[in-house]
């Protein structure tokens, strides 16, 4: 009953802060919460192959770039495709996409999943550094079709005056959703059985559990919310291009994933919070600042070494992050029986 409550509880708070936030915070705090909302609904999918199932992969940039094309390419009309393609005209196919807002996430989310559903047979034939090699290569050749195929997706181009519909009633409630959805997976028959996977592969397997179904469950259910994030990034940048795309989008993802607890849901979410954030709100570190009656001069890039320098001071003594592999309602147990 304890536990209802608490649930309740915080699924109320963060609805009453969704719906007032916009109200109470000025312009630059909201798009910072709209970037946080994104990256909550990509790190929470992506810690759920990474951290809950145990397959080490790097894939989340190509599956965000082709939720951010697919919705970009459906929301603009035909006029202003002929206007921005350039190097060469869109095909038919290209020039007919269209659609509603809801209807390009969805489409979006599931043309991430399709293709995470191909890429499950070849991948998921290989462990360990062998898988993370093979998902990486992935992302790079995402990146490089979108460069060399400009009938598509206007080459290095990309695509601009995308509709602007990443309010944060949107990020914030689909970032919800997101949240809840993956916690009910992860208490889920699915989810032990993906925890088993993580533990021990062939003792999951020699248990009757069917790891290749397992795991390809989880690829795509990770792959459809990074889609559905893609989506929501190209409409809140309002452009789409090659080099967003990159290794370090999945490298600020695998940071958060580690600082929060592989495996931990809502350490997912304040590692979020702890990295995107926090790289923008320690932004004036890089600005003239007085110190002791002195003024020192701009030092651009001081914020990210400051922000590098707690990272590692939080993982030297939180080793397996901020919350383990549980979750907050598991701390909070744990506490309150030392307590007693």
């Amino acid at each position: 009953m304890k536990k209802i409550i608490f649930n309740v509880a915080v699924l109320l708070i963060a609805v009453g802060f969704i719906l007032l936030a916009p109200m109470i915070f000025a312009d630059y705090t909201m798009r910072i919460l709209n970037n946080i909302a994104i990256f909550t609904i990509l790190a929470v999918s992506y810690n759920l192959i990474n951290g809950v199932t145990g397959q080490f992969s790097l894939e989340p940039n190509g599956f965000v770039a082709i939720g951010a094309y697919v919705t970009a390419l459906l929301l603009l009309n035909a006029d202003d495709k002929m206007y921005q393609f350039v190097v060469e005209e869109p095909t038919a196919f290209i020039l007919w996409m269209n659609s509603g807002f809801i209807t390009a996430l969805i489409v979006s989310g599931l043309s991430a999943s399709a293709v995470a559903l191909m890429l499950a047979f070849p991948v998921f034939r290989v462990r360990g550094d062998y898988l993370a090699i093979v998902t990486l290569g992935f992302g790079f050749i995402i990146q490089i079709l979108a460069i060399n195929n400009p009938q598509i997706t206007n080459g290095s181009l990309g695509l601009n005056d995308i509709p602007e519909y990443a309010n944060f009633y949107w990020t914030g409630f689909a970032a919800l959703f997101t949240v809840i959805f993956i916690l009910n997976i992860v208490n889920s028959k699915y989810g032990r059985a993906m925890k088993a996977v993580r533990d021990d592969e062939d003792a999951a397997g020699a248990m009757g559990i069917n790891t290749f179904k397992i795991k390809t469950t989880a690829f795509c259910t990770s792959a459809f919310f990074e889609g559905v994030g893609g989506g929501l990034l190209a409409v809140l940048l309002t452009t789409v291009s090659p080099d967003q795309f990159t290794f370090f989008l999945t490298f600020q993802l695998l940071i958060i994933i580690v600082l929060g607890g592989l495996g931990s849901t809502t350490g997912a979410v304040v590692g979020t919070i702890l990295v995107v954030g926090g790289s923008e709100w320690l932004r004036f570190l890089d600005e003239p600042m007085k110190l002791f009656g002195y003024e020192t001069p701009a030092m651009p890039g001081l914020r990210m070494v400051v922000f590098s320098v707690i990272l590692v001071l939080v993982i030297l003594f939180a080793r397996r992050g901020l919350f383990g592999n549980g979750e907050i309602g598991d701390i909070l147990k744990k506490i309150k029986s030392k307590k007693q």
